[in-house]
């Protein structure tokens, strides 16, 4: 991993997701414990879901703001947490995830407004002389 620290412990609800032969075969082997909760419990991971219901509500509003379909939700909850890891956080007294976690400081330069209307160019072999150079497209 990116800062080669071992995992201990995976904590997980008894979903099912995390059951099976091979994956428990593969925490055997690297030497991760296992704690099961009691399903249907979130208040047990209260911290986890409350940035799951903040990243889920931020991704909503930016596909329901530029009217983007339902099956744009990844783009947008992938959106929604890169820009929750690079904005002020409370558990950080203000500080930043990004430039915690990597400890320099976060470029803001490159941000393009999510859903916001951009020009992708066409290549000189896709178009002839008179068409277009460029089609509009939304920025995801």
């Amino acid at each position: 991993n990116e800062i080669d620290l071992k995992l201990k412990c995976l904590r997980s609800n008894n979903g099912g997701e995390y059951y099976n032969n091979e994956f428990n075969d593969y925490c055997s082997k690297n030497g991760i414990r296992r704690k099961n909760m009691v399903p249907g419990t979130p208040q047990y991971n209260g911290v986890s879901e409350r940035m799951n219901r903040t990243i889920m509500e931020c991704a909503r509003s930016m596909r329901l703001h530029v009217g983007l379909p339902l099956s744009f939700w990844v783009e947008a909850v992938s959106t929604a947490v890169y820009l929750i890891n690079r904005g002020p956080s409370s558990a950080l007294d203000g500080g930043i995830p990004e430039e915690a976690w990597y400890g320099k400081k976060v470029d803001y330069s490159f941000l393009i407004v999510f859903g916001c209307e951009v020009f992708a160019h066409i290549d000189k072999d896709d178009r002839t002389k008179l068409e277009a150079k460029s089609e509009k497209c939304t920025f995801i």
